[in-house]
């Protein structure tokens, strides 16, 4: 789905309207006059004039509404640990290769996840790391396959149907 539904856009609608009727005819020439200064002037506004006003539906204003709830807010202060939270989730089920598919690139995943299905998951615009998950936790991170090297990747020698039946079931 592209867009949402209109019944779910009121609220950021009504963001967007307070914006226009109230900020955008504070703007001078020297707001527009760069990224950085309109940038400026909005975090301003949004500090001296809307978290300040009491909402309507709130009955208090945005800031008193955040500060009165701030002990749910959760912080991180390792950057890497908020990366892994919004990584894609996907599913694949594991190849005969023992290998699942990516944006048309082939991962290596440990043998014993071969015809099962895995939970994955990946950053989707670099495709860098893609991390297998098994009960919510991270168990592993699947290599990529790099085609030159598997083409080249030395093998036991194949051995035969009739020397692995040689002597009987006791080879078997």
């Amino acid at each position: 789905m592209l867009c949402e539904a209109s019944h779910n856009k009121g609220k950021i609608e009504r963001f967007y309207l307070t914006v226009r009727k109230r900020f955008l005819p504070l703007l001078t020439d020297e707001d527009l006059s760069s990224l950085d200064k309109l940038n400026k002037s909005f975090f301003k506004w949004l500090e001296k004039d809307y978290h300040r006003k009491v909402h309507s539906s709130l009955k208090m204003t945005p800031l008193d509404k955040y500060m009165s709830q701030i002990s749910q807010v959760k912080t991180y202060d390792d950057p890497e640990k908020l990366k892994l939270l919004f990584l894609k989730r996907a599913q694949r089920k594991v190849r005969h290769d023992g290998t699942i598919s990516v944006n048309s690139k082939l991962y290596q995943v440990p043998p014993v996840y071969i015809g099962k299905k895995v939970k994955i998951r990946f950053d989707q615009e670099t495709y860098d790391n893609i991390y297998l998950y098994e009960n919510g936790k991270c168990i592993t991170r699947a290599e990529p396959v790099i085609m030159a090297d598997n083409a080249h990747a030395k093998r036991g020698n194949p051995i035969s149907f009739a020397k692995m039946t040689e002597g009987g079931s006791k080879n078997v």
